[in-house]
């Protein structure tokens, strides 16, 4: 075969192994909870996810930080990421139960690298641009967007108007790209208010949630669905390959050893891979979903909106068979980035702590 042939060989080969991996944009408020760095963890190492972009809701510098530090980790340096402004150099306390940890300054500072190395979080797009600009540039109807904090930077996509990137309108460029939209919050069939909804701003939540009316179907993962899915812990305490893992030491930094609601992990999951296993519709009689001013939410049975595509999920398997399936992802994800000399260099400064030395290999 000639030169010429198997280069173009290879790269309809590449053209196709893109082609199967599904687009995924993650939309994180990377900051108060570990389960987004868990998140970011399974989108980053899936071998089925093309991930196009990460956009942060949360303004903290260190959330910008955090979110590159990671994705540079586990291979994926050149993925975009966006960030609100004004920034802030804000960390989170635990006011209410005092048990929880602060990660994302440790890990930002620790793991630094990829687009926003330590210090460089006004380097991050605006993330109504990036939405933007991820969007055009996709095939149509290709991206699914998965929402794991609050939904400010996807209502200024809906509002955004033609730029350099795109002649539509955000609505349009929403109609015409997006497959799905996943949400994780809310409480189904109703109740709340749900933290991801009213933490930033409860009518930002509304427009987005009140107004998708095209750019495919709405999922959305409720607040009961992942709160007894306790995840983490053998990444926490999986030493072998893993101690300069950053999402590991996120989690012991911010749990102390403890398991921890898998809300977001779950969410990603299904963009993922659909229902599979894990999960099923809890309304398949129609309906949609309609969020109040103050981030209540309540399913409305009565379907008189056409076009409207919302669905709900519910666990298929219990929580103890999901928390298994998240613990092993997260493990064969974060062993995925361990290569032959991490491993080596992790196993002889193993060796050489055992043995009191401490020299730097």
């Amino acid at each position: 075969m000639k030169r010429l042939d198997l280069v173009l060989l290879f790269i309809a080969s590449i053209t196709l192994a893109l082609a199967t991996k599904k687009n995924l944009i993650i939309d994180t408020d990377l900051f108060s909870d570990v389960d987004d760095a868990g998140a970011l963890l399974l989108a980053a190492t899936s071998p089925d996810v093309n991930l196009l972009a990460v956009n942060v809701n949360h303004p903290s510098s260190y959330s910008a930080l955090t979110a590159s530090a990671i994705l540079a980790h586990y291979g994926k340096a050149h993925v975009p990421i966006g960030i609100p402004r004004p920034l802030t150099n804000t960390t989170f306390f635990d006011a209410w139960f005092f048990a929880l940890g602060e990660y994302t300054s440790k890990v930002a500072y620790h793991f630094s690298g990829g687009s926003l190395p330590w210090g460089r979080a006004e380097d991050a797009w605006n993330p109504v641009v990036l939405y933007r600009k991820a969007l055009a540039e996709a095939e149509d109807g290709s991206v699914t967007i998965v929402s794991i904090g609050f939904l400010d930077n996807l209502s200024g996509l809906l509002n955004s108007t033609a730029d350099t990137h795109s002649p539509l309108t955000g609505r349009d460029l929403v109609s015409r790209k997006v497959a799905e939209l996943v949400v994780m919050g809310g409480v189904y069939p109703s109740g709340g208010p749900s933290w991801n909804f009213w933490g930033s701003n409860a009518s930002l939540a509304a427009h987005v949630i009140n107004t998708w009316d095209r750019g495919g179907r709405v999922t959305f993962l409720g607040n009961d669905v992942g709160k007894h899915v306790l995840t983490g812990g053998p990444l926490m305490t999986t030493m072998k390959g893993l101690a300069t893992d950053p999402v590991r030491m996120a989690y012991i930094y911010y749990s102390y050893y403890n398991p921890r609601p898998s809300w977001d992990p779950l969410a990603v999951l299904y963009a993922i891979n659909g229902l599979g296993d894990l999960f099923e519709h809890g309304n398949e009689g129609g309906g949609y979903n309609h969020v109040e001013p103050d981030g209540t939410n309540r399913w409305v049975w009565d379907d008189e909106q056409a076009g409207r595509d919302h669905f709900f999920l519910r666990l298929k398997a219990d929580n103890e068979t999901a928390a298994a399936e998240v613990d092993r992802l997260f493990l064969r994800g974060a062993l995925s980035a361990v290569g032959e000399k991490g491993l080596a260099q992790e196993n002889a400064s193993s060796l050489c702590r055992s043995c009191g030395h401490h020299e730097e290999l």
